[in-house]
Order: C-alpha cells, then structure tokens, then sequence
C-alpha cells in the first residue's frame, strides 16, 4: 500500500497551525491597543506567548484569567501592545523582524483621529507607512499604524515581516558653538550711527510657527480649492473653531471637519464679522465627543487666519 496519503496527511496537519495565522487589526485606543488572538488547537499559554513576543504574565492578566487556567479552542485573547512588541519608530532587537499591524479606517474618520487613537503616531508617518496623503483616507481603508516586533526564530508570524519601513528623519543636534570674546572696534572718537531698522518681513519669510501666530499674515485669496467649488445651493450658519494642522500655511489648501456633508466636498466658510472668506475641503466627520457639541465645523488652523479669527469658537456661514 503506498504511504503518499498517510505523508500528505501529516503535512497539511502540521503546517495547519502556521497557516491560521491571525488578524494583526489594531483593537482598543491610545493608551490600551491589542490584539484579537483565536485560541487554536493544542495552543499554549507560552506558545501563544512566543507568537506575540510577550511573556503569558503579561497576557493572562490583561484577559482578566490565570495562566494555571486552560486555554479553550475557539476563545478570543487580547494581546497587548505594549513596547516589548509594538514599534513605531522601526527600532527592535538583532533578533527580531517587525510584522505590520492595520488599523481599519471607520466611517468619518480621518487621518488625524487614527492619529490620536493609536498613541499619536504622527501624521506624516502614517502617510510615509501607508505611501498616501491624509487627504486619501476613506472608509474600509486599512492603514498600517506600528509593527508588531516577533523574534524571527519563534514566531510562526515572522514570515509576514517586511524590511522596507520609512521612518521620519529626526533632526540632527547641533553641538553648541564655542563662544568667543567680543572684542570692541568702535572707536570712541567717531559719532555713533543709528542703526536702520530692518525691513518688515513677507508671508514667505515667515516660518509655520511664525505664521500660526500672526493671522493677519497669511492671505491666499481664499485658499488652494477655490478653483474646484461647486454649489448644490446647500447652506448652513452656526458655531465653528479649529483644529492644528500644518497643512494650508504655505499652499492654501485649507481642511475642514463637518457631519452630513460627504468626504471630499469643497465648502465655501465665511466669517460674517470679517466678512472674509476661504474654501476647505471636507476630510471626515466632528467626531463624537463633548468638545464638538453644538459645532457646526471645525477648519484647520491656517484656514482660520485667513478668516481672521483666533483659537476659540466663531460664527461661521457655510455653503456647499
């Protein structure tokens, strides 16, 4: 009788386990983000463990159970994130790969939220990660937000590594400059000059920051999506204020946060006090929580210096 059944047999039992791998979705917000492990045949606590690369001590505890306690087929495990196992930076051990972990995109969520629920990664790292802008998001999207770190010789998820990670460059610290003595020239004879003053700086001289904290300075005629607005003859009036972005200050496109409206929607804000003007572009959204009760929109930060307006809350005309 030939053997080949019985071997295909023990193969596909054997390699089963390194198959059903899991989905390595981010659950929870900042600061408690795990993830979702199905208990599979003849798994242990330390198997499991070794998988994830995080001590059982750390795992049962987070489940609310002991480890003395069996596992059950088919119970779902939260697996912490923690930095033992997560990265978002691309640091990790000589003997450890990293293992991207996705965050589904929910309705109305923008870059800015999965930003914020997933231990402030920043924006721009996000972007690099996933090679799209923020203005690229919708719904059903998966992002990746960290990775996972597994030792490469443990962990049946090592295979699923990547290496090309882009990582934001920090800036290089500059060591301090030697000071040197100030050695007067001026001689005590000749009459002192006055000195003329400096001529006043222009929007482009100034940085960001600069910018941020002069509104009056910035000035782009209504912003970058002016060209591309096209009423349906909607309109609404009510409470509006800001959120940070560095998005607007030096090209005008200028971003909003509005409920109803669909994602990608230019709207036309106008500040009926200053009777100025700017055009955004709808990313999500206000999402649900106290501080945007009774808020009809929130603009980025350099579409309220166009307006006029400051950090607190305006009035705000809106058509769309």
């Amino acid at each position: 009788m030939s053997q080949k059944p019985m071997l295909w047999f023990f193969l596909v039992f054997v390699s089963f386990p390194v198959l059903a791998q899991p989905n390595l979705e981010v659950q929870g917000t900042t600061p408690t983000l795990y993830l979702m492990h199905k208990v599979q045949a003849k798994e242990t606590w330390y198997g499991i463990g070794r998988m994830y690369n995080l001590s059982p001590k750390e795992i049962a505890p987070f489940n609310k159970t002991d480890i003395n306690k069996g596992l059950v087929i088919g119970d779902g495990l939260k697996i912490p994130l923690v930095p033992a196992n997560f990265s978002q930076d691309g640091n990790k051990a000589s003997d450890e790969v990293l293992v991207p972990v996705y965050h589904k995109v929910g309705e109305g969520e923008w870059m800015f939220r999965v930003s914020t629920n997933h231990n402030k990664v920043p924006v721009d790292q996000l972007e690099k990660w996933n090679k799209i802008s923020s203005s690229q998001v919708k719904a059903g999207l998966k992002l990746i937000v960290g990775y996972l770190k597994v030792k490469k010789d443990q962990s049946a998820l090592a295979g699923s590594s990547i290496t090309d990670i882009a990582v934001s460059p920090k800036a290089p610290v500059e060591p301090p400059k030697e000071l040197k003595p100030i050695t007067s020239t001026v001689d005590p004879k000749q009459p002192v000059t006055k000195a003329e003053p400096a001529p006043p700086l222009k929007k482009a001289d100034l940085p960001v920051s600069e910018v941020a904290m002069n509104p009056a300075s910035i000035d782009f005629n209504g912003g970058y999506f002016k060209s591309q607005y096209e009423s349906n003859g909607k309109s609404a009036k009510g409470t509006a204020t800001i959120f940070r972005s560095t998005s607007g200050w030096k090209d005008g496109k200028y971003y909003a946060l509005m409920d109803n409206v669909p994602v990608g929607t230019i709207v036309l804000v106008s500040n009926p006090s200053s009777g100025k003007f700017i055009y955004a572009k709808i990313l999500g959204n206000l999402s649900d929580i106290r501080e945007n009760a009774g808020l009809i929109v929130r603009i980025s930060n350099a579409a309220a210096a166009e307006l006029g307006v400051g950090e607190g809350k305006f009035n705000a005309d809106l058509k769309y």
